[in-house]
């Protein structure tokens, strides 16, 4: 999930076809903090439970367009190279908050820590990412 960014202005997000169907919404994106929700319901897993797969795979996208957001701003892009969760806390309901701030901004590696929490605002799952910056090809 590397979409090439135009030129060295700012990569703006563009949801995939999972995240759609996730249904993420986007609330905030910058170099700072990529912010996004996804409710629980369709994404549960068979005991009703928000499904580990899904909060990895809405951590994994939330916290890619982070570092590629970042790699825009040095005229690169971002593929992922390692993805780690620990699972806090259920949820059977409601709307999750996915938020993802920098460890680390480099020119060739970022890490990425991506807090998903419900809307107690407790955590649910801490995701921790890295990704790979390379050279835009042609």
């Amino acid at each position: 999930m590397t979409p090439e960014p135009r030129s060295t202005e700012l990569w703006k997000i563009t949801l995939g076809e999972l995240d759609e169907k996730m249904g993420v919404k986007i609330v905030e994106e910058s170099v700072e903090r990529v912010v996004a929700t996804m409710p629980v319901e369709g994404n549960r897993q068979s005991f009703g439970l928000l499904h580990g797969g899904a909060s990895l795979a809405v951590g994994e996208a939330v916290g890619s367009w982070a570092a590629v957001i970042h790699a825009s701003t040095l005229g690169k892009t971002a593929v992922g190279v390692d993805v780690s969760a620990t699972h806090h806390k259920s949820a059977r309901e409601g709307l999750i908050t996915i938020t993802a701030t920098p460890i680390h901004l480099g020119g060739t590696l970022t890490t990425h820590e991506v807090l998903i929490s419900n809307a107690a605002g407790e955590r649910l799952c801490t995701l921790r990412i890295t990704n790979l910056l390379l050279d835009r090809k042609g």
